[in-house]
């Protein structure tokens, strides 16, 4: 894993529009966690709905931006998960985007089919209240 070089993302904040980074230091700069990960957002590009949030790592970064084919890292497979490698609702990568202090990841996608494993449009389908939760999507079947 990088070192991490905290005064990096404070630097580039009085960045100008349209000035480069190089990609190496990029990734050596962003705050990976003590698994070699970051928080990955993606959201659709075209209704700007908020898909779903996974976990990437260097590998999966690399191979996204390569092959315009979203990869995340699987906590629970330990592996890359492309998705969509098995459900076949594979998300095309648009733009990616970094956050402010490097420790999360915006994905701007082209969904094909549903973006949650229950078959729903995107996984944030549960409603929170102080009383209770409600399902606000169905299936796609």
């Amino acid at each position: 894993m990088a070192v991490v070089n905290s005064t990096f993302f404070s630097d580039i904040e009085q960045g100008q529009l349209g000035q480069h980074y190089d990609l190496t230091t990029i990734m050596d700069a962003i705050p990976w966690n003590s698994d070699g990960l970051i928080s990955a957002i993606a959201q659709d590009i075209h209704s700007k709905d908020v898909l779903m949030l996974a976990w990437i790592n260097r590998d999966a970064l690399l191979e996204t931006l390569n092959t315009g084919q979203i990869c995340y890292w699987s906590r629970s497979r330990q592996r890359l998960w492309r998705k969509g490698e098995s459900s076949g609702h594979r998300q095309k990568l648009i733009e990616a985007r970094l956050d402010c202090d490097g420790d999360s990841i915006l994905f701007l996608v082209e969904q094909a089919g549903p973006a949650c494993h229950t078959n729903r449009p995107n996984c944030f389908y549960l409603r929170l209240n102080k009383q209770h939760a409600t399902i606000l999507t169905q299936p796609i079947i």
